[in-house]
């Protein structure tokens, strides 16, 4: 083409392909590894950075590990482009669990980007720590939702409600009632687009706490068509879940309306409760819409109970399927399942098909059996214009099978499309024969016509099949059926006989089942069927309809008067063929002629019974186990008059009784057919719209409709007092809001116990927002300070001092100042102290506040005389030493060689008769690290925090340890995290055993001495996120209560003493005081402060925690924590540590 141009087609269409991909970054796949990405990423252009990040990007899309460059990356994670910081995240995100210890690395540039003013920054990070599946960050990531579901931007709270599912996975098996607490706030958040990330959070973390939908159900059902689509199916299902647990089914639902028993035993529980059902409407909806009571019941059980126990109990109980304990049930004019279905309809008509569906299931469940139609023509234009037909004709099947008459006027939406694909075809083909009505018959039979003429023998085998049922439903026109049937067996005969086609067997064989199956409901009417069949019986040459013949010749041999009379003629013809036939053909042919010999009396019974016994005869040498096994138990079970051949025997032992056996063989062959009207329990069925009802089977994560009425007032009532009580402390934190800046009005040693849903069992990290909520009794502006005064720390062990301040007492400046903080613009001040104060910049009150009025009084005491005792630690047990037991203890001296060293004392005791020698501790690590060839282990450790420190200081070997010796030695280990455990070699007799030595984060500290005043300080200056607190129950000080030595002791003392002897023994800390109130009862040891100080090994930074008790000496206590640490990881994971052994 054009050669006068010097192009040609190919060449044009690679210039096109280049063109477009102008401006893209397509050619990053061509060659991503054509430059070296080192360089650019330690660039300082943020240009060069993000082109080398998207061209690892690439190679990770195409299978390549770049997992080498991760330490480079990482240092880009505080750059303040936001390109590079997206990137650096989707990097971090997918080799993060391969290289846990430079992730952890990374958290806290994550946290500081959790304050960043940018909305699109925080909601990057928080998936970003989400997506990082390490257990050693789950207490972190919790405090990071909490903190960003308070968010002042909808997509960052939309954020965190999508990364509720993966901190469940990450911690499924610990208490969720924190992530249950989360899912509330998130939805009752007025963001459509929040509340739809909430519902699928809910699905995720806490599907059957219903009782959460309580408060804000009817909220939730309004903006519910404002929920993005995917949104709007979760959020469906668990509406329409909450109406059944709360009120249960509705009485004039198809699942009850329609069937005479469920409506009968639905009458009878209402007529106690006074609300009888108008019979005359429900017998107008009988004649309106016919259904399927056997198969509306069968319905009822599987959404209820469940696929499964559905087919048990119908397995269990023959005949009582009409026998159910239905529960309480509610009307449709109830206000919550009227506002569901109303805010429903609207969804019916959504282009995505699921959303359809959903909206239909419920109306389909608990709509009044008159409005159900709705759903017809909102399904049946989706059935039109999408592309997901086997998923919508699934449910549509379902809805036809329980009420056929509610899509019968459009059968021709369901007319087969060459375009269909097989699936789509069957479906239809059922549906079309389910909805047949004897107008519609005569069409859709034309139908089937041109169906039986496909080339696909599967599609027309299935097409005889729906024929066959069309003739079951509709005895009128079984005649017509059973003629085209017989024609096209007779043609099909024909057609398999002179020439072999794929499938032709298959539409023959089903041809004869739909015959039989018509048959059976009526054999007197269809005698002459029987007579054709039996007439044509050579002329059909495929072994399984022969034996289908045969078998229905056998069956109604007794029937009318013609059937009897050419059985003879055919059970010689079939004894004559008998040697040729296959394997089915002749195991049938025993049966039939046993079958007509039990059946025969008079003058044909000595023929038949020879015929019977020529066949066992030829069966007993047949090259087939099966005919020869088959031949010797019809010999064995049959009577012996009955096989006898001469004339004689038959005359002398005619009237004999011929005993247990003929009982048996007339049983066997000729007993009763079983009905099959319970065919509608093996059908399985699911929730509409649900993946299982396509699979046709439970898929992960489906569950049947809870039990109707299993939700409690119990837990309504309970949810209501959660809710007042967030609701009063909401209203306290707005009248707080205004006095906010006073910095004098808090105190950083108040604890806090508000209504607020978030204080739980869990850690959290308070925001400011959080901690300007003051628990006040009165609706007052009041400030109450808890201030003491320390003169002479140094000289006087107990101070005692007066420092409370009534809440009426405010000073008339502070009322001034709320009257000209409330003349101010009221949004101008809420959006812009919204944004601060969850930002942290001006940081108000703790997180943690007293839940009494605080005391007139107490007494501070910074010396207790209490006993530490460090605990003792296994390092390698004597069974598996070899007799050696090595124990280890954290020692308290810090290390005076390196800042990151921990101290610790290790025991050595031989257990053996005999002495042990060469005894020594090595870096297991050590040999790895020396033969390692990773190119990038220098940029791996210089991520670590060694600070030029070994892993492990060398220790003198042991050179011999007697029998029962115990010996000490002092090691310096350099723990590269402080949850990682550190790998030890024991060596031993020339033997290593490998062990690790798990560090305790108390011990990563060492103490920090300082006064009650510098104390107060500090914390005032790590708030917000910087401040960590967490519940446990106290019991230690009971034991020691009972004992007869602490008797006379002093109970505050002893509790005093207990406590923080379980601190000192347990970390590395400095008791700074103890406060004691003086105003307390004897039994009484709530507000009992206990202040502790710590300075970290690596990092120097200070690390506080204060603990407060409340509740009564003789009974456990409930212990609150507190830790304020600039390192947000430390000071997480030391809270749960002092939590683990306060518990």
């Amino acid at each position: 083409m054009f050669p006068q141009f010097g192009a040609t087609a190919e060449s044009l269409s690679k210039a096109s392909s280049l063109v477009l991909r102008i401006g893209t970054d397509a050619h990053l796949y061509d060659d991503p590894d054509d430059v070296s990405i080192g360089p650019l990423l330690d660039s300082r252009y943020d240009s060069e950075k993000v082109d080398a990040l998207k061209r690892l990007l690439a190679l990770i899309a195409q299978g390549a590990d770049v997992s080498h460059f991760f330490p480079q990356v990482v240092k880009n994670v505080a750059s303040q482009s936001l390109e590079v910081k997206k990137l650096v995240y989707l990097y971090l995100l997918h080799y993060a669990e391969k290289r846990q210890n430079e992730a952890l690395l990374s958290i806290n540039c994550f946290q500081k980007d959790l304050s960043d003013t940018n909305p699109l920054v925080r909601a990057w990070a928080l998936r970003a720590m989400a997506g990082i599946c390490l257990h050693a960050v789950a207490p972190l990531v919790l405090a990071a939702i909490s903190k960003c579901a308070r968010d002042p931007s909808a997509y960052v709270r939309k954020c965190a409600a999508y990364a509720l599912p993966k901190l469940y996975d990450l911690h499924h098996d610990e208490d969720s009632t924190a992530l249950e607490e989360l899912v509330d706030i998130l939805l009752s958040d007025h963001s459509p687009g929040v509340v739809g990330a909430a519902a699928a959070a809910f699905k995720s973390v806490c599907p059957t706490s219903l009782f959460l939908i309580a408060k804000s159900f009817k909220r939730l059902c309004e903006t519910l068509p404002d929920v993005e689509e995917w949104g709007q199916i979760v959020l469906t299902e668990i509406l329409l879940r909450y109406v059944i647990a709360r009120h249960g089914l509705v009485k004039e639902s198809i699942l009850f309306s329609s069937n005479s028993a469920l409506h009968s035993q639905a009458g009878e529980n209402f007529a106690t409760s006074g609300d009888m059902l108008d019979h005359h409407h429900h017998h107008h909806s009988v004649v309106d819409m016919a259904c399927d009571s056997n198969m509306v019941t069968v319905m009822y059980k599987s959404y209820i109970e469940g696929q499964k126990e559905s087919f048990t109990q119908a397995g269990c109980a023959k005949g009582d399927d009409d026998k159910l304990d239905l529960p309480p049930l509610t009307s449709s004019t109830n206000d919550d399942v009227d506002i569901l279905l109303r805010c429903t309809s609207p969804l019916l008509w959504s282009h995505n098909s699921a959303v359809v569906l959903a909206a239909a299931g419920v109306h389909w469940i608990i709509a009044p059996r008159k409005e159900i139609e709705r759903i017809i023509k909102p399904i049946l234009f989706i059935l039109r214009s999408s592309q997901a037909s086997k998923y919508i004709l699934c449910n549509i099947l379902v809805f036809a099978k329980a009420a056929p008459s509610l899509f019968s006027l459009n059968y021709e939406d369901f007319f087969v499309f060459s375009s269909d694909s097989y699936q789509i075809k069957v479906l239809k083909l059922e549906i079309l024969s389910t909805i047949a009505t004897e107008s519609s018959l005569p069409i859709i039979l034309e139908e089937f016509q041109d169906y039986v003429k496909d080339p696909d023998r599967r599609f027309v085998a299935d097409t005889v099949a729906a024929i066959g049922l069309c003739a079951q439903r509709l005895p009128m026109v079984a005649s017509t059926c059973l003629e085209g049937l017989l024609g096209l067996i007779f043609h099909e005969s024909s057609i398999s006989s002179s020439s072999q086609l794929d499938g032709e067997a298959g539409v023959l064989v089903q041809a004869i089942m739909s015959i039989k199956a018509i048959i059976k409901h009526d054999p007197t009417s269809y005698d002459k069927v029987i007579v054709r069949l039996a007439c044509n019986l050579d002329r059909v040459k495929e072994p399984a309809a022969r034996a289908l013949i045969i078998w229905i010749i056998g069956e109604y041999c007794s029937v009318g008067q013609i059937i009897p009379r050419i059985v003879p003629s055919v059970l010689k013809y079939l004894a004559w063929t008998f040697n040729s036939e296959e394997l089915e053909t002749k195991l049938q042919i025993l049966n039939t002629a046993a079958k007509v010999l039990l059946c025969t009396e008079g003058e044909d019974l000595l023929t038949f019974r020879k015929i019977l016994s020529y066949v066992i005869e030829l069966a007993k040498y047949d090259s087939n186990y099966d005919v020869r096994d088959r031949a010797r138990f019809i010999l064995n079970l049959m009577p012996r008059n009955l096989t006898s051949t001469s004339e004689e025997e038959t005359t002398s032992c005619f009237l004999q009784n011929v005993g247990i056996h003929h009982e048996f063989a007339e049983n066997i062959f000729s007993g009763k057919i079983h009905s099959t009207a319970s065919s509608a329990k093996s059908f399985r069925i699911f929730l509409p719209g649900s993946l299982s009802q396509i699979v046709l089977h439970a898929a992960p994560g489906y569950e049947p409709l809870p039990k109707p009425c299993s939700l409690h007032a119990n837990d309504l009532k309970l949810r209501m007092e959660l809710d007042d009580e967030t609701k009063e402390s909401k209203k306290m934190a707005k009248d707080n809001s205004f006095g906010a800046g006073d910095h004098d009005a808090s105190s950083g040693s108040s604890f806090e116990e508000s209504g607020s849903v978030y204080d739980s069992h869990h850690s959290i990290i308070s925001s400011d927002s959080e901690g300007n909520e003051i628990t006040s009794e009165s609706n007052e502006i009041g400030h109450s300070s808890l201030e003491v005064m320390h003169d002479d720390w140094n000289k006087t062990l107990i101070d005692v001092s007066d420092a409370s301040v009534d809440n009426d007492q405010a000073s008339p400046s502070a009322k001034g100042n709320l009257s000209a903080l409330i003349s101010t613009d009221l949004a101008e001040l809420m959006s812009k102290s919204a944004l601060e104060s969850w930002l942290d910049e001006h940081p108000g009150l703790t997180s943690v506040q007293m839940s009494q009025q605080p005391p007139s009084g107490r007494i501070s005491i910074n010396n207790l005389d209490c006993t530490v005792t460090p605990k003792i630690h296994t390092l390698l047990d004597p069974t598996n030493g070899n007799g050696l037991r090595v124990e280890y203890a954290f020692s308290y001296e810090v290390s005076t060689i390196s800042p990151v060293m921990v101290q610790i004392e290790v025991f050595f005791e031989n257990c053996l008769s005999e002495s042990l020698v060469k005894i020594a501790l090595k870096d297991g690590e050590y040999t790895s690290r020396v033969d390692s060839s990773d190119p990038v282990l220098e940029e791996h450790e210089s991520l670590l925090p060694t600070d030029n420190a070994p892993s492990m200081l060398p220790t003198e070997e042991i050179a011999s340890l007697d029998p029962g010796q115990r010996l000490k030695k002092v090691i310096q280990v350099h723990f590269h995290h402080h949850l990682l455990p550190f790998k030890l070699a024991v060596l031993c007799n020339g033997k290593k055993n490998l062990t690790k030595l798990w560090p305790d984060i108390g011990y990563f500290l060492r103490p920090l001495s300082m006064s009650m005043d510098a104390f107060i300080e500090k914390e005032r200056q790590l708030p917000g996120m910087f401040e960590c607190t967490k519940r446990c129950t106290f019991k230690e000080h009971i034991d020691h209560e009972k004992d007869d030595s602490s008797f006379h002791s002093d109970k505050i003392i002893l509790i005093s003493r207990t406590i923080a002897s379980k601190v000192l023994s347990n970390s590395n800390v400095f008791l700074v005081s103890v406060d004691i109130p003086v105003s307390f009862n004897i039994d009484d040891a709530s507000g009992l402060c206990l202040r502790f100080s710590g300075e970290i090994l690596s990092s120097s930074k200070p690390c506080l925690i204060t603990i407060l008790a409340e509740g009564k000496f003789s009974e456990p206590l409930d212990i609150a924590v507190k830790i304020n640490c600039e390192d947000t990881v430390f000071g997480l994971n030391l809270l749960n540590r002092v939590a683990a052994f306060l518990q």
